[in-house]
């Protein structure tokens, strides 16, 4: 049996992941990438359409609870919540799921927990942003909480303690998104290729914990007998990991609840 992980080693892995997080999940959030809102301000884009259409098509517009959006402005955290696990949650266990298709021989490789992991660390950072939870360390402990069952200690989240590499994070964090930041140079957005690229990459940036992958959320036994079978098994393992997830949102929960002084800011 190989040494026990420190917290200090699941930090120097999570914070550079959770820095990498921040780009997807803020573009998504705040960067109006449907279009949305701007069509909904570019009433010029209309001109000539009958009046009452005219403020029909945008008020449905306006409506569409997606991020970017006025109805997503007045949505509570719970329902953003809601939106990330069952809406893009569906995207990354996908993703997630695709290793599947080689049914038990897949399962003796680390991929599926990586790109799992991987997965579950992008919602939950989505998740913190709308809770109000902003600041790098306070991700990285309610990821190791939620996913590894570790209470790391906030000092060492924050990588103020001594021997930490803040040359080697900022590195490890640049090569994270470099497709992202492809992505945006080229097409002015992220793409769709390009945010599936970078949760391969988080993925592989985990596999220096990969002992701790192990104990993250999974689905039921009855997903995890179907992911051992070849080519049904991505179906077992998509299922799995969608059941996965809310168990990922009901600690999340318990782990906001017993940290109020994570700068929470609650919305009814």
């Amino acid at each position: 049996m190989g040494e026990a992980i420190s917290d200090r080693q699941v930090v120097a892995v999570l914070r550079p992941f959770v820095r990498a997080c921040g780009p997807m999940v803020d573009a998504l959030r705040d960067a109006d990438p449907f279009g949305l809102q701007a069509r909904g301000r570019r009433e010029d884009a209309l001109e000539g359409v009958e009046p009452k259409l005219k403020d029909k098509l945008l008020d449905g517009i306006t409506s569409v609870k997606v991020p970017g959006t006025a109805a997503w402005a007045e949505m509570s955290n719970l329902q953003r919540t809601d939106w990330w696990v069952n809406r893009v949650g569906r995207f990354t266990a996908l993703i997630t799921a695709i290793p599947g298709l080689g049914g038990a021989l897949a399962d003796r490789l680390p991929v599926q927990d990586a790109l799992g992991s991987a997965s579950q660390g992008v919602l939950l950072c989505a998740i913190a942003g709308e809770y109000g939870v902003t600041d790098v360390g306070a991700r990285v402990r309610l990821i190791a909480w939620v996913l590894f069952e570790r209470d790391i200690d906030p000092v060492i989240a924050a990588g103020k303690h001594a021997g930490h590499d803040k040359a080697a994070e900022d590195d490890e964090a640049a090569k994270l998104t470099e497709e992202l930041d492809e992505a945006k140079k080229k097409h002015g957005k992220i793409t769709l290729k390009a945010a599936a690229g970078t949760l391969w990459r988080l993925g592989r940036g985990l596999l220096g914990i990969v002992e701790e992958l192990e104990k993250r959320p999974r689905g039921r036994l009855l997903h995890r007998a179907l992911g051992k079978l070849p080519v049904v098994g991505m179906a077992g393992d998509y299922l799995g990991e969608r059941s996965g997830l809310k168990r990922v949102w009901k600690r999340a929960h318990e782990w906001f609840t017993e940290h109020p002084d994570s700068e929470v800011t609650s919305r009814t």
